[in-house]
């Protein structure tokens, strides 16, 4: 099996897991992809955490979830040295970062130095305690979510940290369609972990069936093979055209005047250099797991507003006119000459 099937199957499996969100499934795989960092900002109930765990119990990789609270400290996510009488030595005891996929739920409601403990970590993939500094494992992603509804009792994450992230997904509610599906899906593992059996939830309903999980688990996705994949995704082939359409896209951001005074007016800060590479990587990413060995601009756009909706920063005024940062990427892309 080649890696590219091999990430197309791992999928499949988590989409039978995570129902209604497409969306949000393929860009974790580009994520892992690219060793890349997520940041998921949606309504509570949206499969955030169900999306993460079912990626890491599909691939050989430990799991971790950190629920974040104001009263959290840096040493409840790096660890901390525990004393021991009996030798009278300090021993380093690990914390949760020392897992491949973590879950920083609701992030933004921790404190400062928490969030600059986890920021080391996604950048460096290191942590720091006293003198000594830890490697962690590979691979290493952090999916960090945030509840737009309540704001209360928040700490906004600064630029510098939500510029390590590769992208900002945003997750809206299932359809009808979807919905009835979620139901029979936990109906069924409900029955499952109860021990009714999946032949009762048959009997609920004719789409039952297709809900029963396979009488042995699936092979996990192996370490080898993310490897095998990355390096794939590394050698697309991108031309100097698309390059070229890239960072024209990053420097209008910086320059808007030069492109319409309207966005002038509602860009306060643009995209890094960061924002390059991201868009670069994840364009490659995003093309080869549609099965191609090269970039084009469809590429480029379909991952764009993820990619760059964290690394602007918009003035007063287009807050003031309600202007969103998708509404102002909509019209980056519309004034930019596609090659």
């Amino acid at each position: 099996m080649s890696a590219l099937d091999a990430v197309k199957q791992l999928s499949k499996q988590i989409e039978a897991s995570v129902v209604g969100q497409p969306v949000l499934v393929n860009r974790l795989l580009i994520a892992l992809l690219v060793d890349g960092h997520l940041l998921v900002e949606g309504a509570p109930g949206l499969a955030k955490t169900r999306a993460i765990k079912a990626l890491s119990d599909c691939i050989e990789a430990d799991f971790q979830r950190v629920q974040f609270t104001p009263d959290l400290l840096p040493a409840d996510l790096t660890g901390t040295e525990v004393y021991r009488p009996a030798d009278g030595t300090f021993v380093f005891q690990q914390g949760p970062l020392f897992n491949n996929l973590i879950l920083a739920d609701e992030v933004n409601r921790a404190p400062a130095k928490v969030q600059s403990a986890l920021l080391e970590a996604m950048a460096e993939q290191q942590i720091s305690v006293g003198h000594q500094t830890y490697a962690l494992p590979t691979p290493f992603m952090v999916m960090a979510t945030q509840n737009p509804i309540e704001q209360e009792g928040t700490y906004p994450l600064p630029e510098a940290q939500l510029d390590r992230f590769l992208m900002q997904v945003l997750i809206d509610y299932p359809d009808s369609r979807h919905e009835a599906e979620i139901l029979r899906l936990v109906r069924a593992e409900a029955l499952a972990k109860s021990g009714a059996g999946t032949a009762n939830a048959a009997n609920n309903d004719h789409d039952a069936a297709s809900l029963e999980k396979p009488a042995t688990p699936p092979e996990r996705f192996a370490l080898q093979d993310l490897l095998a994949a990355r390096r794939e995704v590394l050698e697309v082939f991108m031309s100097t055209d698309i390059e070229d359409y890239i960072v024209r896209l990053i420097t209008a951001t910086r320059n808007p005047a030069r492109h319409d005074e309207q966005l002038a007016r509602w860009i306060q800060y643009g995209a890094s250099p960061r924002g390059t590479l991201c868009l670069d990587s994840s364009a490659r990413a995003h093309a080869w797991l549609d099965g191609r060995d090269y970039v084009s601009p469809g590429d480029v756009q379909a991952i764009f507003h993820d990619v760059l909706r964290h690394r602007i920063l918009l003035s007063f005024e287009a807050e003031a006119d309600g202007i969103t940062s998708s509404d102002v990427l909509d019209s980056l892309l519309s004034l930019i000459a596609v090659p």
